[in-house]
């Protein structure tokens, strides 16, 4: 088995779904006692929330970057940097390790070609909606169309998630207005949705809305297991 690194902390709230959905895989594909190999890095999410408002992407690379060879000399054979916004410097830390890093969006695109999907809805924070680094990856390098919530709901999509989600924090108007967006971009013709922040799916699930969800969190974990019980 294979030593899975992982880049978390922001938040640790969607940290913990990796940790516990990783754990789970293993355990569902070996049995027994068996659970994952992992080496974490947890950062202080404050200090690398301020850097992302003050838009100082330098900062947080060189952070991240610092923990990713931290992991590495841990003994982790791959990375994943968990959290969907922060692979805005995906191309950074890969170049301060020596280990593959295993992208979020690759991970999501690939279970989405897979199911035959090619037009898809995106929520997340303002920076994964309208900076290039996310959906370029999803339209040039897998050919899947991206639909995106308008101006007023990305402000509604933003807040909730760093001023209620990240803290732990779930309010059922919260959900009822992620619901909206999400059938708003259903009917604007996306096929399904992607939840674009690995926060998104502790306060929305299937059981909420028709439309297809597609949980990062969930899908870079399996991408994950898979990876680390390849022989």
């Amino acid at each position: 088995m294979k030593t899975i690194g992982l880049l978390g902390g922001m938040s640790w709230e969607s940290t913990a779904s990796y940790y516990k959905a990783i754990n789970e895989g293993v355990k569902h594909e070996l049995g027994g006692l068996h659970s994952a190999k992992i080496a974490l890095y947890s950062v202080n999410f404050d200090e690398i929330e301020k850097l992302q408002h003050a838009g100082d992407w330098t900062a947080t690379a060189n952070i991240l970057s610092q923990a990713a060879k931290s992991v590495e000399v841990a003994g982790a054979d791959f990375l994943l940097i968990c959290t969907n916004t922060m692979h805005k410097v995906a191309k950074d830390i890969e170049q301060a390790v020596s280990i593959p890093l295993l992208h979020i969006a690759d991970a999501t695109a690939q279970q989405l070609k897979s199911d035959g999907i090619k037009k898809v809805g995106l929520l997340g924070t303002r920076f994964t909606i309208e900076q290039d680094f996310y959906i370029s990856r999803l339209t040039e390098q897998f050919g899947i169309e991206v639909v995106v919530p308008d101006l007023p709901d990305r402000d509604i999509i933003h807040r909730v998630i760093y001023d209620e989600l990240c803290k732990g924090v779930l309010k059922e108007e919260s959900r009822a207005e992620y619901v909206r967006i999400t059938e708003k971009l259903a009917e604007q013709g996306a096929e399904a949705v992607i939840l674009g922040c690995t926060e998104i799916a502790l306060l929305i699930s299937p059981k909420d809305t028709d439309v297809p969800l597609y949980d990062t969190a969930s899908i870079h974990a399996e991408a994950a297991v898979k990876l680390a019980l390849t022989v």
